[in-house]
């Protein structure tokens, strides 16, 4: 199931299961915390791939550790502490050790905090055919990838899985959270990619867009969950090879989506395999980020 150390799929017989995503694997930890693996499973056009892609749950999981612990003092977070491997006997440690976290388990909001610093992906898309992003009205003349004016918010639904996020304005989030709720969660998105935008420039990587995922405890405080800033929520560019007028390389799963649209396939399952390269470069991209911002 682990063939040189990937994993496709967990299979845990010593807690009950709760849910599988594209990534990540849910098991419930007692009555109020979970166990989340990250697999290294990858999804593309909103289709999960048949093979995974080695070492990637890794970098997400080490990824998400790292911002949690430079960001704690914006926001409280999920993470309890406690050591994956403790919960767990030793039969099933192989499938958690180095991509799992034991987290609180809390009320998430049905909000996507989208942030973007710079033009590029769909909010490009939109700027050309309408001079705003999310219906944010932008300067004209903006160039393809150009730092934007001042970091939007365009926050987005939660769709079910296999559907797509739909864009959604901020009203729209008061009504789904509250109108008090609604304005911490842009605030702190805001503030949570400026800070570690700022600090990723000084490693050579440009952050041109994320998303945060929020949950509130009992007594309704507004917590940060989910994974932050990996490559598989964010777009993360070599500040080296960055300039306007094209959409940069970036750290991520590019090189899929790329080989994909050169195959006939019709964007619905199943998804073909990709080569053995097309999956060590993608394997490459992730581990190289990783090393470029945390050590």
């Amino acid at each position: 199931m682990i063939p040189g150390d990937t994993l496709l799929q967990s299979d845990l017989k010593s807690l009950p299961f709760l849910h599988r995503g594209k990534v990540r694997d849910l098991y419930a930890v007692g009555d109020d915390k979970l166990l989340v693996i990250q697999t290294d499973r990858l999804s593309a056009f909103d289709v999960i791939l048949p093979v995974p892609i080695p070492g990637k749950g890794k970098v997400l999981t080490a990824l998400s550790n790292f911002w949690f612990k430079k960001l704690a003092h914006v926001i409280p977070n999920h993470l309890t502490g406690i050591e994956p491997e403790s919960v767990v006997p030793d039969a099933d440690r192989a499938q958690v050790a180095g991509r799992a976290m034991v987290v609180k388990k809390l009320k998430p909001l049905l909000v996507e905090a989208v942030v973007r610093g710079y033009l590029i992906g769909s909010g490009w898309s939109d700027y050309k055919k309408t001079g705003a992003v999310c219906g944010i009205k932008l300067p004209q003349g903006l160039q393809q990838a150009q730092k934007l004016p001042q970091v939007l918010f365009t926050p987005s639904s939660k769709a079910p899985a296999g559907q797509h996020d739909e864009n959604i304005t901020f009203a729209d989030v008061e009504v789904i959270v509250g109108a008090e709720l609604a304005a911490k969660v842009r605030d702190m998105s805001i503030r949570l990619y400026t800070e570690a935008a700022d600090y990723a420039a000084t490693r050579g990587v440009i952050i041109a867009d994320t998303k945060f995922e929020f949950g509130v405890d009992a007594d309704n405080n507004l917590v940060l969950i989910d994974e932050i800033l990996t490559p598989d929520s964010s777009r993360f560019w070599p500040a080296a090879e960055y300039r306007t007028g094209i959409s940069p390389p970036s750290f991520d799963k590019q090189i899929v989506r790329d080989w994909l649209e050169t195959t006939p396939w019709n964007k619905k399952p199943p998804a073909p395999v990709p080569p053995t390269e097309v999956l060590a470069k993608t394997s490459a991209k992730y581990a190289e980020v990783q090393r470029l911002l945390t050590q």
